[in-house]
């Protein structure tokens, strides 16, 4: 769910190799992967002057070679190189190519080559030509390590830069303002992978921290305290844990949901094949656990607890996966991830089916008609998204006043669509600023496209992204850095203390072998069943070993394993039990699971798996894209 950091420059600076504009110890440094047949690095080479102008000898600016976009690319890369190489003209001849492109006509090359003086490319100067082509090569190889993949990409002070290209957002970067700096350290955390399992294990310390601390029972009325609205003689209020619970959380089982519908769609699980592996894995590591639960404690009220164990903490697991970097293989966290997303489904069936007060009708089909509503209004081919928020409030109360989770509106409101032609939209676009900047013709007083252009470029921004996919990419981080922390911070307040677990030994055993042995065990035997029957083959990447290590790790059961868990034991005591043993199981699971994929793949392994069925050929078993 999260995006690679952002990227170092490799390798950095050195005014001995690089091509170095301004004094080579400059304190502010810019350095742009460029092509000379990119429209977008000559629009940028205009804001690079301005900023030498602003900057002056405070300023070094510094260009590398990624020639992409057309035939002209390498050409023109190799000509200014070539003329660094042979008479030092490189910044002069940088120049000319920026003013003359993107475009180049026949014979363009041969007059800039002319007009400076360039030695013929001959068998004479054939070494200067192939150190040109080795710088091209260079850069490019540079430009992959350093992780552009687009011209102009900016690096400034040695890190990849992602704001604006304009003058105001590049100067306030190269100043490193209180602004740039914070949004530089918060775009890094918010991309490093453990972020969101780090700042749980942080909310969930300070909720037991302050549990145990004097200010406990001050902090338990905390949440007891009602909050509502009043609208005439109407009232609405519930506890502020309560809103917590079935308000606030409602945003992270949406991201859930619309994270289910685009793995369907056009994600993972968009084909049986590569679906097959993760899906029946997830139900055997449902049932599995649930069985094991009920074993233990058939009967009393503790046997409704069977859903505290039958999820996995996506935000803790993969986290720990990332953590232990190229010990564990690509496929096995796409696996991981996968089957994480399928768990979610059945626990939110399971929410549904198992875990709701009595059902009042008038307000259940009251929910129908809007749930159709919705419906109605994805088929009508309706995507703004005010009309689906309000009936989605609308959904949520409706919901709980029915009997049950409201939780459940995050799954049912958003739509989806086809995704977009983008070829036939980047063409409409295309045509429309062209067909813009032809009409203003030499037009005096005018700074961009016109209102007409604007509008009409909207419209095609708009059909590139789903509802689905621009609600998720808005929402995600604020359930994972906001939702997800403040639930763990109402919920996972605890006192250890063995008086407090007194009378409460089966549900304890249960909860914790239900997730540390009853999880992996249900994802193994799942996922043997469906590669030994040949539905699916398990990809070769990854042991079974390392297999069995994600399985137990997907016994990390938190946050949706202690949202049951307050539905399930109702009284304070029961409750205290389940969370104490969510939490060892959680400890348990995730020490387990690192100490399993701790050791490196050895060469037995790689063998055995290297000879395992391929499936069908020319496809690869069991990988996403399969």
């Amino acid at each position: 769910m999260t995006s690679p950091r952002l990227h170092a420059l490799d390798p950095p600076v050195d005014p001995a190799r690089d091509h170095v504009l301004g004094p080579p110890d400059a304190e502010l440094t810019l350095v742009e992967y460029g092509s000379y047949a990119c429209p977008f690095c000559h629009a940028a080479h205009e804001v690079v002057a301005n900023l030498r102008d602003r900057f002056g000898d405070r300023l070094r600016y510094v260009f590398r070679q990624l020639p992409i976009r057309s035939e002209d690319a390498v050409p023109t890369a190799e000509l200014a190189e070539f003329a660094g190489a042979t008479t030092g003209q490189f910044w002069h001849v940088h120049d000319a190519l920026m003013r003359r492109g993107p475009h180049f006509a026949p014979g363009v090359l041969e007059e800039v080559a002319k007009e400076f003086g360039l030695p013929p490319r001959d068998e004479a100067h054939a070494a200067a030509s192939r150190r040109a082509a080795q710088r091209v090569n260079a850069d490019a190889e540079s430009a992959r390590r350093s992780g552009a993949r687009f011209t102009p990409t900016f690096f400034v002070g040695g890190r990849q830069y992602e704001g604006a290209w304009d003058e105001s957002a590049l100067g306030e970067a190269l100043l490193s303002s209180l602004g740039h700096r914070l949004q530089t350290a918060t775009l890094d955390f918010v991309r490093w992978a453990p972020s969101t399992g780090l700042l749980l294990l942080v909310a969930t310390a300070l909720a037991i921290a302050v549990t145990t601390s004097p200010l406990g029972p001050a902090f338990g009325t905390l949440w007891e305290r009602p909050l509502g609205i009043r609208l005439g003689g109407l009232e609405f209020s519930l506890p502020l844990l309560d809103w917590v619970n079935h308000a606030l959380l409602t945003v992270f089982f949406l991201v859930v949901g619309l994270e289910i519908k685009r793995e369907l769609t056009v994600g993972r699980l968009s084909s049986w094949r590569a679906a097959a592996l993760p899906i029946v894995a997830s139900i055997g590591g449902v049932v599995a656990p649930a069985l094991l639960y009920l074993l233990i404690v058939p009967r009393g009220p503790s046997a409704a607890g069977w859903g505290t164990v039958i999820s996995t903490d996506t935000a803790f697991a993969v986290a720990l996966i990332v953590m232990l970097g190229d010990r564990v293989p690509v496929d096995l966290r796409v696996f991981l991830t996968a089957a994480a997303i399928v768990d979610d489904l059945l626990a939110i069936a399971v929410i549904a089916l198992f875990y709701t007060e009595a059902i009042h009708a008038p307000w259940l089909l009251a929910s129908v008609a809007v749930t159709l509503a919705l419906l109605a209004l994805a088929r009508s081919r309706i995507y703004r998204a005010l009309p689906y928020a309000v009936l989605g409030v609308v959904l949520w109360v409706c919901l709980h006043e029915a009997g049950l989770h409201a939780t459940l509106a995050g799954v049912i409101v958003t739509p989806t669509r086809p995704p977009a032609n983008l070829r036939a939209l980047l063409a409409q676009a295309q045509t429309v600023i062209e067909a813009d900047h032809q009409s203003a013709g030499g037009e005096v007083m005018r700074h961009g496209p016109s209102e007409p252009a604007l509008r009409a470029l909207d419209v095609i921004h708009d059909r590139m992204e789903s509802p689905a996919s621009k609600l998720l990419r808005s929402i995600e981080p604020w359930a994972s850095y906001a939702v997800l922390p403040v639930f763990a911070l109402a919920n996972a307040g605890v006192t250890f203390s063995a008086k407090g677990i007194e009378g409460h030994g089966r549900t304890l055993l249960a909860i914790v072998l239900g997730l540390v042995v009853g999880k992996p065990l249900g994802i193994i035997a799942g996922s043997f069943l469906v590669v030994r029957t040949g539905i699916a083959a398990k990809p070769t990447d990854f042991s079974w070993r390392q297999l069995g290590g994600a399985a137990v790790l997907a016994g990390i059961g938190f946050t949706v394993s202690l949202f049951i868990a307050g539905q399930a034991f109702p009284g304070p005591a029961d409750l205290f039990a389940a969370k104490i043993a969510i939490f060892a199981a959680s400890a348990v699971a995730g020490g387990l699971g690192v100490a399993i994929l701790w050791p490196r793949a050895r060469p037995l392994e790689a063998s055995v798996a290297s000879r395992e069925p391929q499936g069908e050929p020319g496809r690869i078993p069991g990988s996403p894209a399969a």
